[in-house]
């Protein structure tokens, strides 16, 4: 409930004391924007108290009315009775107040404590804690377009729940162990020849990349290889040399082979260094980064107890099973029969020792729709093992991104590479940019770059933000970048004039306010600043970065309405043109903050 409609409800409730004799609640007082087609700005919903008073649902609404007027007259100027809805205007005093509250808030829009409800209980006196999961790369590819939209939306939520007043952990499991790694392992050792990102010129993680494709290619000969031999193609997987080499790898690795593990260290240490110059280039980061090598040992230790109390079970060939048919489910691998560990033995680990580093409230997940069933399998289990947070892990769900030809398939190498996409972004940026950037007096080919960096990116993670979480989306690059519509730059140039426009006025704000008789233009963007806690609030409780997204596009367009409609700079009125200057500089401090909460930078030029 914002201050607005704090105090409609407790004009309302002194009203309905006063002339009925009733104490209220809140539930009582409903509360919605007025119907563009009437006149005012919050309509109150009496319809409720018609009852007790005994009279038609119009009277009411108007004896309501002038009472809530009576008591309040700073803040509502007129009202109309229009059957049981009784329509406020609120009074441009009230709104340039709000506006200067706005102005005085260096956090506006920032909460001090989470909102949480009787099924999410806090039990941390001090600030609460969540921890935010995301990423997860396997260190045998070098980051895609998947695992972008995995950062952004990541690095997001972790930011948009600090503003509803959490303390947030963000944190990253590398999967770096796996026959996935001994793929790339086997294939370079094969095929290398000794090269290292020094010689070849390549990031650590690109080079290892390709070395996964590699394996692919020369595994897809040999299955076929079998197949004209007469061996049926199940068979053929299962028996190609290389996939038997790789797994035998697994087994020396799991085993602490010296040889083995030396290579993984160095291969791994290639992957690193890449990873983090991706990483810092797209803007996002983590409090605490675990890696499987070390938590998939604690899992196995769980399973080993589990196994020990009769919750999992042991089949002939060795391996260890959950059964979960009795919650509706199937029965879970947790060890193969030759003892190696699979993800969610891993991911049981990696919970043990994070409850145990941190005192979290809440544990996130933002991981893919397609990994439902896994979280829904793991929460099972960790309440089976006895640990009591295993209830309460929310598993943040999104959907794909998806390419005009189809699914990223990353061992055939037709993923869209992290990297390439984000330089083909400003590249994009720069050259869109260009005559626009060189009619800024004084600008420098480095000051360039940094604005084409600015909007590419930006325009990237806008485009994969707007676009509801749990939906899969297309990723058009043309549409992203474009300066019109819906998009991160039209927002970022948004703000850009706006700081052109404060830079031209910064020795004029300094004559009051004209307090009566706003604009309609004024007032929408007034109305519209006001809305921003309520959007950071509701972008938390969804985990929802579209809505950050929403509002911060309505605000631009509301501004570009207002900046086309009535002068700011050629204002002749002294205190029209210090308002209007005070609610411009307000407009580029949410839209500024909104973007600070998607992990998008604003150019001070454009």
């Amino acid at each position: 409930m914002n201050m607005l409609e704090q105090q409609i409800t407790s004009l309302a409730k002194a009203a309905v004391k006063a002339l009925y004799d009733v104490e209220a609640d809140d539930s009582q007082i409903q509360i919605q924007k007025t119907r563009p087609e009437f006149e005012g700005n919050i309509t109150l919903v009496v319809f409720p108290f018609v009852k007790v008073a005994r009279k038609a649902p119009a009277q009411v609404a108007a004896e309501i009315g002038e009472r809530m007027m009576a008591d309040g007259s700073r803040l509502i100027a007129k009202y109309n009775a229009v059957q049981g809805f009784l329509n406020l205007s609120i009074s441009d005093a009230f709104w340039v107040e709000q506006l200067l509250s706005i102005d005085a808030d260096a956090n506006y829009g920032r909460f001090d404590r989470p909102i949480t409800n009787q099924q999410s209980p806090i039990t941390n006196a001090a600030k609460p804690l969540m921890m935010v999961e995301y990423s997860s790369p396997n260190t045998n590819k070098p980051l895609h377009l998947g695992h972008v939209r995995n950062n952004l939306l990541g690095y997001s939520i972790a930011k948009i729940q600090e503003a509803n007043g959490w303390k947030v952990v963000k944190t990253n499991i590398v999967n770096d162990r796996g026959i996935h790694i001994c793929k790339s392992m086997l294939a370079w050792l094969k095929y290398g020849n000794g090269e290292t990102p020094e010689s070849s010129g390549k990031k650590g993680d690109h080079l290892i990349g390709d070395y996964y494709v590699r394996f692919d290619k020369e595994y897809k000969k040999q299955i076929a290889e079998l197949m004209s031999q007469g061996v049926d193609e199940e068979r053929a997987k299962k028996e190609a040399p290389l996939m038997l080499e790789a797994q035998e790898m697994l087994r020396k690795w799991e085993n602490n082979d010296p040889e083995v593990r030396a290579l993984w260290a160095k291969m791994n240490e290639w992957v690193y260094a890449g990873f983090d110059e991706t990483y810092q280039r797209m803007g996002v980061s983590f409090d605490k980064i675990y890696y499987e090598s070390n938590t998939y040992l604690e899992g196995k230790s769980e399973v080993e107890k589990g196994l020990a109390t009769g919750q999992f079970y042991r089949r002939e060939d060795g391996s260890v099973w959950a059964d979960l048919t009795k919650d509706g489910l199937d029965e879970k691998l947790l060890l193969r029969s030759d003892g190696t560990s699979v993800y969610m033995t891993q991911d049981i680990g990696t919970a043990k020792l994070r409850f145990q580093d941190y005192p979290i409230d809440k544990m996130v997940y933002v991981v893919g729709n397609e990994q439902e069933y896994h979280f829904k399998v793991l929460s099972i289990l960790l309440d089976r093992l006895g640990f009591p947070f295993g209830k309460e892990l929310v598993h943040f769900s999104y959907g794909m991104v998806e390419l005009p030809n189809g699914k990223m398939k990353s061992r055939e190498g037709t993923v869209v590479d992290a990297d390439d996409l984000m330089e083909k972004m400003i590249s994009d940026a720069r050259e869109i940019s260009k005559d626009k950037v060189n009619t800024l007096q004084g600008i420098t080919e480095d000051e360039a770059n940094e604005i084409a960096r600015k909007v590419g990116l930006g325009a990237l993670k806008y485009f994969i933000l707007k676009v509801d979480p749990r939906k899969n989306m297309l990723f058009n690059p043309a549409e992203s970048i474009d300066f019109n519509g819906n998009t991160g730059p039209f927002i970022q140039y948004t703000y850009a004039r706006i700081q052109s426009v404060l830079r031209k006025a910064e020795t004029e704000r300094v004559s009051g306010l004209e307090v009566s008789g706003l604009e309609d233009k004024e007032l929408a963007l007034i109305q519209r600043l006001c809305e921003y806690p309520s959007a950071v609030r509701a972008a938390g409780e969804e985990f929802s970065p579209a809505i950050l997204c929403n509002y911060a596009y309505a605000l631009a367009c509301d501004f570009n309405s207002f900046y086309h409609d009535l002068s700011i700079l050629n204002e002749p009125d002294a205190k029209k043109k210090s308002l209007r200057l005070l609610l411009s500089a307000n407009v580029a401090k949410v839209l500024r903050s909104a973007f600070e909460l998607l992990g998008i930078e604003m150019p001070e030029r454009m």
